[in-house]
């Protein structure tokens, strides 16, 4: 028996697919969203993103559009800001935080003031890696607003990159003019949900990924039988509530809604000291394998109610939104 989380049924636009690097994924999220809608009696407008997408949204005139994008330009505050000018609810987060939670420098510009630790680093051309290391070896290179972990590399001292980099390797960052140079934590990868239900936010589980080999990366992420997920992880209590906390704070302090994911390094042989947030993903993935569906699973929520509570979250604040317009225009 499934459990209704909105009062009524809907005519729902599932935005999807794209031109981002993570097309295939977005699709494979997109159309899970888009079943579990119909199957729960909803109607379905399904769209792939391209060019005209602002009139083909306008044309199927939804009540709400899923945004089931991952990466640019559905992710980074371009497609919000579009469907602001709109006027249309949709769902995830908004303009502002998207701009800021896609940009990893940003991202901890706002979070580590607010008490959440995150590892150092700075900010490199990519060019800069063939002249020196930008930090002492291991470290870890990544595009700075690309998610899934698209662009991403460790180089240690026995990287097959070269010591130093070799011009002509190739690395997975050579499509990306800038970088973030972060150091490199040892140890394991935990990961922790944030939903937002009619009570408010809440964080769901940690769970461990426990890779055959490298590190979580697009394919470990995305292909069958490369990576383990324990869920919920089996981690010392203290650093479980850790985790709980600071992806809650993440998701409040960026401004997140509907959901967002949270990602860890933890060192397990520094204890509380060796927890460190990666990144906030504010539209984390909706695959069979994606990590916010299995935990909300694991906790009772089945993935139909998941993708309705989501939905909820977008026509709350939209009516918030609405209201918050109409007094501004009567006081003004």
């Amino acid at each position: 028996m499934t459990t209704a989380i909105l009062d009524r049924k809907l005519h729902v636009a599932v935005l999807m697919g794209g031109w981002a690097n993570e097309r295939e994924v977005s699709l494979m999220s997109g159309n899970g969203v888009a079943d579990a809608l119909e199957e729960r009696g909803h109607r379905v407008t399904r769209i792939d993103m391209d060019r005209q997408v602002a009139a083909r949204i306008a044309e199927a005139a939804p009540d709400v559009v899923f945004n089931a994008l991952h990466g640019v330009p559905g992710e980074d505050g371009s497609v919000q800001g579009m469907l602001n000018l709109m006027g249309m609810p949709y769902t995830h987060s908004g303009l502002a935080t998207s701009v800021i939670a896609i940009d990893k420098q940003l991202t901890k510009q706002a979070l580590v003031p607010a008490g959440v630790p995150m590892p150092g680093g700075r900010i490199v051309r990519s060019t800069e890696l063939f002249e020196k290391d930008p930090l002492p070896r291991p470290y870890v290179v990544k595009p700075v607003n690309e998610g899934s972990s698209v662009g991403v590399a460790i180089v240690t001292d026995e990287s097959n990159y070269g010591n130093p980099i070799a011009r002509g390797s190739a690395g997975p960052w050579q499509d990306f003019d800038e970088l973030l140079a972060e150091p490199f934590i040892r140890g394991r990868e935990l990961t922790t949900a944030v939903i937002d239900g009619a009570e408010g936010a809440r964080a769901l589980m940690v769970t461990e990924l426990i890779i055959e080999s490298g590190f979580y990366d697009f394919e470990h992420k995305y292909t069958e039988g490369r990576t383990t997920h324990v869920c919920p992880a089996d981690i010392p209590d203290r650093i479980r509530d850790l985790c709980l906390g600071y992806a809650l704070k993440a998701h409040t302090v960026l401004g997140c809604r509907g959901t967002s994911r949270t990602d860890f390094r933890w060192d397990d042989e520094r204890g509380e000291a060796g927890l460190f947030v990666l990144e906030t993903n504010t539209q984390p993935g909706m695959t069979p394998l994606s990590l916010v569906p299995e935990q909300a699973r694991a906790g009772g929520m089945e993935y139909g109610a998941l993708v309705e509570t989501i939905i909820a979250a977008a026509l709350r604040d939209h009516a918030r939104s609405q209201v918050q317009a109409g007094l501004e225009n009567r006081d003004g």
